[in-house]
This record gives structure tokens, C-alpha cells and sequence, in this order.
């Protein structure tokens, strides 16, 4: 029965937080995306896509910018050529709420569980922006495997580096370790 009981509270923590935070990321889209006669993305989508010029610029590339003129996205150009683009998917938010729900659900010492949600999260957000730059001149220089780099690489290294860190903090750091 023990056993059962744990399976529960572990998905009720897991979906509480889930949908809590789920719900205050739709409410700040909500009210940050503009949409209509011209579209202007969340200020974090705005932000991944300048952190992405930067880390580009920094390693020589002629990389910018631009709002996507009819649709929800941030356009990233290099030496003007439209090779990617950032949408709101792309930001890492709701990868970094996955991982932030299943920590709290199998949860470990509440200071544990606070500092490790944030280094997670953090790690998770500069490997995504390390992600999008990679993938970015990946499609400029070979665009022709786009469909493998976007739907296969790409996404491999979010996730594996976010089940990599689920499975660093359930041998280590949680009640449930071994």
C-alpha cells in the first residue's frame, strides 16, 4: 500500500506544480505577445534570440535579429540570409517547468530541492541558447539537413541534457536515492 501511496503523492506534486507554473507562464504570454496587424514574441523568446546573436557574434559570425513580420517568431539571420528562427517553444520555459515539477515531486531537502531547481534551470537555459546557435549555422552551412538537425539532434540535446540532470538529482540529491 506504501508503495501506491508514493506513486500518488509523487503525480499530485508533479501535476500541482505542473499546471501552477504552466498557468503563470500562459498568463505572462498572455499578456506579453502582441498579436494582430504586426506580432511582437514574449520578451523571453526576444531575449533567447539576442543571447543567440551574442554567442554567434562572440565566436565571429555576422549574425542579427529581426521580429518576424507575420508570425509569432524572431527571426535569425546570418550575413542577412533568414536561416532559423526562434518561437516560443524554443525558449526553454516549458522544458525548465517539465524539470522543475519533477524535481519537486521527487523532492529532497527543501534547500536541496530550491538550489538544484535553479542550477537545473539555468543549465537547461544556457544549453538551449548554446542549442539554437549550434543549430542555427548547422542550417546555414547545411541546409539541406534540416529535418535531421531540427527534429532529431537538436531536440536529443535538450532532453538528454534534462534527463541527464533528472536522473543526477534522484541518485543524489532526493529522498527517493539509493
Amino acid at each position: 500500500m506504501n508503495k501506491y501511496k508514493n506513486i500518488t503523492l509523487f503525480l499530485v506534486k508533479f501535476f500541482v506544480t505542473y499546471f501552477l507554473l504552466f498557468t503563470i507562464y500562459a498568463t505572462y504570454l498572455n499578456k506579453s505577445q502582441i498579436k494582430g496587424t504586426g506580432f511582437q514574441c514574449a520578451s523571453i523568446t526576444a531575449k533567447v534570440a539576442d543571447q543567440t546573436v551574442s554567442v554567434l557574434s562572440f565566436f565571429g559570425y555576422n549574425v542579427s535579429r529581426a521580429q518576424h513580420e507575420k508570425e509569432m517568431s524572431v527571426k535569425l539571420l546570418v550575413n542577412n540570409h533568414y536561416t532559423a528562427r526562434v518561437i516560443e517553444g524554443c525558449n526553454s520555459i516549458s522544458i525548465i517547468i517539465l524539470f522543475v515539477a519533477f524535481i519537486i515531486a521527487f523532492s529532497g531537502p527543501k534547500k536541496a530541492t530550491f538550489i538544484y531547481a535553479i542550477a537545473g534551470s539555468l543549465i537547461i537555459y544556457l544549453i538551449n541558447i548554446l542549442r539554437i546557435a549550434f543549430l542555427t549555422m548547422m542550417l546555414y552551412k547545411y541546409p539541406a539537413q534540416q529535418e535531421i538537425l531540427h527534429n532529431l539532434v537538436f531536440p536529443a540535446i535538450i532532453y538528454g541534457t534534462t534527463f541527464l540532470l533528472w536522473v543526477i538529482w534522484v541518485q543524489k540529491f532526493s529522498y527517493h536515492k539509493k
